[in-house]
């Protein structure tokens, strides 16, 4: 299949559920991130790209900050924060996982296709069981199109939603992110950043008479 489609026809095809070297450019003030001087072709056919438009958003990824430094998860939480009362969007407030290695690692510069909502067969499933037939994004994936998704076109990602990661914390329990807000109302604004524990042998129970 045919697979150099130029930036004007992804964006036209795309419209809003697209962020690109433009749309990136618009929001340096926010997040400085370095573009550069030679985008990577897009690695879909035009043919890919229509039939995943309407569900989709086109994502380029890019790996590093104008100062040099790689973009990471910490990276973006020294960015936004965790206070929504000094600033939105920014992050949950949590510290559970500062250590990880997953919230240290960088992209590639790289075009990702990535769902825009849940697919609602998939809810209350295990996330080893949804592994095994869908192949889910990184964490740093989701966190950085989350942000400038809200800055580029002022809409939350996954507002109510938990979204299952490919990255696993050093325990290997599966990672999950997203829910910006609370249904309830009790907790903060924050994009949430979590681990699925895993029942181990640590786990067990007393009893009380």
């Amino acid at each position: 299949m045919e697979r150099n489609v130029s930036l004007e026809i992804a964006k036209g095809i795309f419209k809003d559920n697209f962020i690109g070297p433009a749309e990136i450019k618009s929001i340096q003030e926010q997040i400085q991130l370095k573009i550069p001087e030679e985008i990577p072709d897009i690695p879909f056919s035009e043919e890919e790209l229509k039939n995943k438009a309407k569900d989709y958003l086109l994502v380029l990824c890019l790996p590093y900050m104008l100062n040099g430094k790689e973009l990471n998860i910490i990276e973006l939480r020294n960015i936004f924060g965790v206070d929504p009362s000094i600033k939105e969007p920014c992050f949950y407030n949590q510290d559970w996982y500062l250590n990880e290695d997953f919230v240290k690692t960088s992209s590639e510069t790289i075009w990702v296709l990535l769902r825009k909502n849940v697919i609602e067969s998939t809810r209350a499933k295990n996330p080893k069981e949804l592994s095994a037939q869908f192949s889910f994004p990184s964490a740093l994936v989701c966190c950085y199109t989350f942000f400038i998704y809200k800055l580029v076109y002022n809409e939350v990602l996954w507002p109510y939603d938990f979204i299952w990661c490919s990255d696993t914390d050093h325990n290997g329990d599966s990672i999950y992110v997203a829910k910006y807000f609370d249904i309830d109302g009790i907790n903060k604004n924050g994009f949430s950043i979590h681990r699925h524990l895993a029942l181990r042998n640590c786990y067990a129970a007393i009893e009380c008479l």
